[in-house]
């Protein structure tokens, strides 16, 4: 395998198409709107912790997080374009971004179903109470009856 030579950042600027470019580089596009221009936007600029790798001028990786930094971090993102996966990237961004968290910050993410195994060899643990609201769904609607 031919040696990188990868910069990381914290906090760089991340322009929106760059962002989308990571995500269909990575892998990660067939589950994010990334041709959602204002979409990739918010969720570029919304985010209040990236890490990311260049090489060169060119975004290779990304950790895009939401977090408080006291309590929870959750980890929107981990992408790794996939001529450079299996290189230790997505694990030094990875550990980078809790080198920003602190000691006292939990990391919580929602995996691939592909990278379920990944998460797992990093030492995360699987948690069974996580729960999802789709974009369009009703709250109410469920096991618990409505209120007469």
């Amino acid at each position: 395998m031919a040696e990188i030579n990868v910069g990381y950042r914290v906090n760089a600027p991340v322009d929106p198409e760059e962002f989308a470019g990571i995500l269909r580089r990575s892998g990660l596009a067939e589950r994010r709107p990334v041709d959602d221009q204002e979409c990739i936007r918010g969720m570029i600029e919304n985010s209040n912790l990236t890490v990311t790798a260049w090489d060169g001028v060119l975004l290779v990786g990304i950790a895009r997080s939401v977090t408080d930094f006291c309590y929870c971090c959750y980890l929107s993102d981990l992408a790794v374009d996939r001529a450079y996966q299996r290189r230790g990237m997505g694990t030094e961004l990875l550990s980078r971004t809790r080198k920003e968290l602190g000691p006292r910050c939990k990391l919580i993410l929602l995996s691939a179903p592909g990278a379920v195994a990944y998460y797992e060899c990093l030492g995360l643990e699987r948690h069974p109470q996580a729960f999802v609201l789709a974009r369009n769904a009703r709250l109410g609607v469920g096991l618990i009856p409505p209120p007469v």
